[in-house]
C-alpha cells in the first residue's frame, strides 16, 4: 500500500474514533443529567434552636406511661441542691421552647400569650428562667425559700418554683378571665414538672399557700405581675 493511502486510512480512523468518543461523551452527560434529576433535592438546613432540648429520659423510665405511674407529690425533701444542668433540664421540660421556629413552648397558653414566668428560689438566691437562652437570670442574691412556704417539710427543697403571671401579656379579657387563664397555664406547666421529676427520680409538690405579698416585694414585681402558685422540687426523703 502506498504511503498516501496509509495516511488517508489513519485520518479516517481518527475521525471515526473522535465520532465514537463524542457520542460517548454526550451519552455520559445525558446519563449524569438524568441521575441528577432523579436525585432528591438537597435538604434545607434546619435553623439552630435558641434553646436546644436537653431533657434525656432515663432508659428505665422513658415512656409516658411509666412517668404517669410514678407521678406523685413529695411530702418531705432533702436539703441537697440540684446540679445546675438538671435544674435547667427540669425548667426546659416545664416551660422551655420546643419549637424554635415559632418560639412555642412545652406547655400550652391561650392565644400563645406565654404570660407565665418561673422564678426559681434556691440557697444561692432568686432567679428567673429565660426560656430563649435556657438559662437562669439572677434577680436577688438572697435565699427567699422561707418566704415561699410556711410548711417546714417543704422548706428544705432544693428549689421553690414561683409561677408569676404577667397580666400585661394578656391583652384581652377581664381581670377575672386573665386570672383564670393564668391559673390553667400554671397547672399545665406544673404537670410537666411532675412528669420530669417522676422520670428523673426527683420529688415535687405543688402548693397554693404562698406569701404572695412578701414575694411580690422581694422579687421586685410590677403591679401587673402576680404570684399565682408555687412548686417545691428536689430530692425526696421518701
Amino acid at each position: 500500500m502506498s504511503e498516501s493511502k496509509r495516511a488517508d486510512k489513519r485520518r479516517i480512523s481518527r475521525r471515526a474514533f473522535l465520532r465514537r468518543m463524542t457520542g460517548f461523551s454526550v451519552a455520559a452527560l445525558a446519563g449524569a443529567s438524568l441521575l441528577e434529576a432523579c436525585s432528591p433535592p438537597p435538604a434545607t438546613p434546619t435553623p439552630a434552636p435558641t434553646a436546644p432540648p436537653s431533657v434525656k429520659p432515663s432508659p428505665a423510665s422513658a415512656t409516658l406511661s411509666d412517668a404517669l405511674k410514678k407521678r406523685k407529690s413529695a411530702t418531705a425533701f432533702q436539703p441537697q441542691p440540684l446540679p445546675k444542668e438538671k435544674l435547667l433540664d427540669l425548667l426546659w421540660a416545664a416551660w422551655g421552647i420546643n419549637r424554635p421556629d415559632s418560639g412555642k413552648r412545652t406547655a400550652p397558653s391561650a392565644m400563645n400569650a406565654q404570660e407565665i414566668d418561673i422564678y426559681v428560689l434556691t440557697s444561692e438566691g432568686a432567679f428567673v428562667y429565660d426560656a430563649k437562652a435556657n438559662q437562669l437570670t439572677a434577680v436577688v442574691a438572697q435565699d427567699l425559700r422561707a418566704k415561699a412556704t410556711t410548711a417546714a417539710a417543704m422548706r428544705d427543697a432544693a428549689a421553690q418554683l414561683i409561677f408569676v403571671a404577667d397580666y400585661a401579656k394578656l391583652r384581652t379579657g377581664s381581670q377575672s378571665q386573665k386570672e383564670l387563664y393564668s391559673a390553667c397555664h400554671t397547672g399545665f406547666i406544673a404537670q410537666n414538672v411532675y412528669l420530669y421529676c417522676a422520670v428523673e427520680g426527683l420529688g415535687a409538690r405543688f402548693y397554693a399557700g404562698v406569701d404572695r405579698a412578701a414575694l411580690k416585694e422581694s422579687l421586685k414585681l410590677r403591679n401587673d405581675q402576680q404570684v399565682v402558685f408555687a412548686q417545691a422540687v428536689g430530692y425526696s426523703k421518701e
